[in-house]
């Protein structure tokens, strides 16, 4: 297929992926049909696919409200935060010194300061999960309040670039919660002590979601396995996080169509990366546990394609027949550089059971990841994306996976 071909799949799929389905966030109609589409996609181009399901909620709200002496203040629903209606003492902590010395039981409590400067981990989150995230969870859960407000500004490498943050983002935390600007939060201070009025409309919604997974090879092979995470946040159409890279794997399972190499090669579409839950992480960890040792190399794309710079190749405990070989790639390809390494994304997991890896991204987004604006707002669109670059990266994907 030509580059010109190329790069009109590559605007069609983008357009499919952000524009034509609304949303796919996990659990959603929007997130199965991405995940259909990936299937028949892999299928037509001869690859045997799975579609692995796994629990999920879809959430939807409608709004919130917080008064207090007939003054409204301006709150968000926390993503999958149960509903709440009803009134209590405002009380606050902004240390976890201070929250744990509260009495709420019965009472509203409302988060600032420190303790709120960045995102608390779910409280089932096992990549990364900081004791002190653990604890204030723990100390919430046990305080028996009737609700949580909390004020925040930006927390870029844990959040995205939205502003103000979810301090809670856990559909397993069942305490409601809403949030707020900082500014915001300045003028709640006066209204500590005093009763305060709560209307918080959210709703969860058990659904099902799915990784797809094909395959191309023999299955007694050793694995190269190539991955990227289909699910967008709710109220992003998600194009650099991470349609992108899903069509890298598009594009790429085109350009190994006819691939017979020694290899068993694994495109997998990781369902869960931007959920609380990681359910479709979790359940390929689960089913692979036993066979790491089997996987030569993760690649994984999420984050590449933005306009602006070049795209980076991250590299990760590469051994030298698979090093030299990669920095020949990079070196052959002008609009790709090595980038620095960043943890925060799938790789990590590959990682974590020994398996080198390459997190192929823009060099702008990880260079400007703890304070870009883009991601998990409306802003990370197709308008972003430079199509030419996913190209290049799946050409150069295409090149080193045939080199191994």
């Amino acid at each position: 297929m030509t580059d010109n071909l190329l790069l009109i799949k590559c605007k069609e799929y983008l357009k499919t992926l952000c524009v034509d389905i609304s949303e796919r966030c996990v659990g959603s109609n929007g997130n199965r049909q991405a995940t259909y589409f990936f299937e028949k996609e892999l299928s037509l181009r001869d690859w045997e696919t799975e579609m692995v399901e796994f629990e999920a909620i879809d959430w939807v709200e409608n709004g919130a409200t917080l008064k207090s002496d007939e003054e409204n203040f301006n709150v968000l629903v926390s993503p999958y935060s149960l509903g709440f209606r009803g009134e209590g003492e405002l009380i606050s902590a902004s240390t976890i010194e201070e929250l744990s010395k509260i009495k709420a039981k019965n009472k509203i409590i409302f988060l600032f300061g420190e303790i709120t400067r960045e995102q608390l981990m779910p409280k089932n989150f096992v990549f990364y999960n900081p004791e002190e995230h653990q604890k204030i969870i723990s100390i919430l859960e046990n305080s028996g309040a009737k609700a949580i407000v909390s004020a925040t500004g930006r927390n870029a490498a844990l959040a995205g670039g939205v502003y103000p943050f979810p301090l809670i983002e856990d559909g397993d935390f069942d305490i409601p919660s809403v949030y707020m600007t900082e500014e915001e939060g300045l003028k709640l201070i006066p209204k500590i002590g005093k009763i305060v009025f709560l209307d918080s409309l959210s709703k969860r919604i058990p659904g099902i979601g799915y990784n797809v997974i094909g395959k191309k090879g023999n299955n007694n092979s050793p694995k190269i396995v190539v991955t990227a995470h289909i699910d967008a946040k709710k109220g992003t159409p998600g194009a650099i996080d991470n349609a992108t890279g899903v069509i890298v794997l598009l594009v790429l399972s085109d350009l190994l169509k006819d691939y017979n190499g020694n290899k068993l090669i694994e495109i997998v579409a990781f369902n869960g990366e931007d959920y609380y839950a990681v359910p479709g992480q979790m359940n390929y960890i689960s089913t692979n546990k036993n066979n790491f040792n089997k996987i030569l190399l993760n690649i994984n794309i999420d984050g590449a394609g933005y306009k602006e710079g070049l795209s980076a190749f991250s590299l990760f405990n590469l051994p030298d027949e698979i090093l030299q070989p990669t920095k020949k790639v990079i070196n052959q390809y002008s609009g790709i550089t090595e980038g620095i390494q960043w943890p925060q994304g799938d790789h990590s997991i590959f990682l974590q059971f020994g398996v080198p890896a390459i997190a192929v991204s823009s060099k702008w987004f990880i260079d400007n990841i703890s304070d870009q604006d883009i991601t998990h707002t409306p802003k990370d669109n197709i308008g972003i994306v430079d199509c030419n670059k996913i190209v290049e990266i799946s050409q150069a994907l295409n090149t080193l996976i045939r080199s191994i």
